[in-house]
């Protein structure tokens, strides 16, 4: 069976009208860039911010289109909202309906939380590791929290969400496709006791990656809810760096429990951390901590401690701002060296002091995820737009 190319993609699609029956799609300029893997097409189309909704009938015909395509396995498409120069924020959605377990003495003119979103089936809670820039080492963190989770008696599976530059393949040494079941759901890659998805397993290293807004969204929330995960009792979700698309369709659309945040002790750093911080806040998804990641440096041959991006700035930051601490990871030689081998030290050297670090990272936020949950009086996120 011959590959889907994006060429065929785009020539299925001009027969697809353009709205009021004027032109194609493809013609019109209409169509994102055409993503495939795993012969599944993702791609988005542009549409006036003031007739989206008008045009989900033009979205549904040219989802149609692409599936009936030979060798096709599924479509993701999307309406992008084109909003002309001038114009003002959205324009404010209907009130909804008060859900069943609303206070029914809520105060007047109070707008009720939305709808609980759905969550993954199997999965108990999904925990968030982000960082508001690249280079403090998010995905060691992540990788090392993980598996200090699992160290600690938990089942737990591991979301590469970052599909800019995703690391969970070297960082956990596993190569290979997926593979379907029933060419429906995908079964995750497996390493040292982890269940692993990530978009580094459909997309070869070296291609670089051109990713809009939908086909973002789209993308996670098929390696979310599209992996047959099991019985989990934790996903860690390795999130890409900063405060765009990925990390809002996260705090949007999947019931997180929190968020962990990585952090160098430099002053840059803390400044882009608190970006995050803000928010994770601002969705009201709670913050369970900050990791001062790089804390400080012991020579191998003197044992001479040096702090060479300064010192407890995050443990600082985390004070002041009310959030837990959750804990200093030393800059070693060994965890850059594990690391690039894909043998982390929290199951290289399992009784190393790293690896005793990031065990009781993992016991602090497994607390907090606990202590969220016996609260229960938290609402289901919202966005909020000023």
């Amino acid at each position: 069976m011959a590959d889907v190319t994006q060429g065929a993609v785009l020539e299925a699609l001009k027969t697809v009208r353009g709205p009021d029956m004027t032109g194609n799609i493809v013609d019109l300029k209409m169509v994102s860039d055409v993503f495939i893997s795993d012969a599944k097409v993702y791609f988005s189309i542009t549409v006036p911010a003031d007739r989206a909704k008008d045009l989900e009938s033009l979205r549904a015909a040219a989802e149609r289109v692409v599936k009936d395509m030979p060798g096709v396995k599924g479509a993701m498409v999307s309406l992008t909202a084109d909003r002309k120069a001038g114009s003002t924020a959205p324009p404010p959605r209907p009130a909804a309906t008060a859900p069943a377990h609303s206070h029914p003495h809520a105060p007047a003119g109070q707008r009720p939380a939305g709808p609980a979103k759905a969550g993954i089936p199997g999965v108990g809670a999904i925990i968030a590791v982000a960082s508001g820039k690249g280079g403090v080492g998010k995905s060691t963190t992540s990788a090392n929290l993980a598996l200090g989770l699992a160290a600690n008696g938990l089942r737990v599976g591991i979301l590469d969400a970052d599909i800019y530059g995703p690391s969970m393949p070297r960082l956990l040494k596993i190569s290979g496709r997926p593979q379907q079941i029933d060419g429906k759901m995908i079964r995750p890659m497996e390493n040292y006791g982890l269940k692993v998805m990530s978009m580094g397993f459909l997309v070869d290293e070296e291609v670089a990656m051109i990713w809009r807004g939908p086909m973002i969204q789209s993308a996670l929330l098929q390696m979310l809810r599209e992996v047959a995960w099991g019985e989990l009792d934790v996903l860690v979700v390795d999130m890409p760096p900063g405060t765009g698309d990925a990390q809002l369709t996260m705090a949007q659309q999947v019931p997180l429990s929190g968020a962990v945040i990585v952090s160098t002790p430099q002053d840059l750093a803390l400044i882009d951390a608190r970006k995050g911080l803000a928010m994770f806040r601002k969705v009201e998804v709670p913050v369970l901590g900050i990791v001062e990641n790089m804390s400080f440096f012991i020579a191998p041959d003197t044992g001479k401690r040096y702090d060479i991006f300064g010192h407890g700035g995050a443990k600082a930051e985390a004070e002041r701002i009310g959030v837990p601490f959750l804990g200093e990871v030393p800059l070693t030689i060994e965890i850059r060296e594990t690391s690039d081998a894909g043998t982390p030290l929290t199951v290289s050297e399992p009784e190393g002091p790293v690896a005793a670090i990031y065990r009781e990272i993992a016991r602090k936020v497994w607390e907090q995820v606990g202590a969220g949950r016996s609260a229960g009086s938290r609402q289901p996120p919202k966005i909020t737009f000023e």
